[in-house]
């Protein structure tokens, strides 16, 4: 990746990061049922737990943004698997996902806050970082 998208997106992620507490995960470019680009801040026991479980096979939130685009929050979504409440039990609330993209590369986007729910201003500053991240990752293909 170019040094001055690198910094781009580190600056993007940062941003991000000053409204996510408790952590959010980028799926950037997802092509053939994987990211091209993958970035990870919730805690590393919701990682491994999540990883080793393939709880990505029936999470609301991927399963929500491989269909649609937009923002959601994840108190509007289905979650008959409970991974969106064993997700709280490790401190992941107030969630929220984002979807962008054409369904051949899509992006999604998933962040957690731990006070309270974002309002809809910060759910849109949010959904146009995925946007920017989206198209800034584009470039790196």
């Amino acid at each position: 990746m170019k040094t001055e998208i690198r910094h781009s997106v580190e600056q993007l992620l940062s941003e991000t990061g000053a409204l996510c507490d408790t952590g959010y995960a980028y799926a950037l470019h997802i092509r053939f049922t994987r990211p091209s680009f993958m970035y990870r801040t919730y805690p590393q026991s919701w990682i491994s737990r999540y990883d080793e479980k393939g709880m990505i096979i029936e999470d609301p939130v991927v399963k929500w943004g491989l269909s649609e685009t937009g923002l959601r929050r994840w108190s509007d979504l289905e979650d008959p698997d409970g991974i969106l409440a064993d997700a709280a039990a490790h401190g992941l609330t107030n969630g929220l996902t984002c979807a962008v993209g054409p369904s051949s590369s899509r992006s999604i986007a998933g962040f957690t806050r731990s006070d309270r729910a974002f309002s809809d201003d910060e759910a849109e500053i949010l959904l146009g970082i995925t946007e920017k991240l989206h198209q800034l990752t584009q470039q790196a293909l």
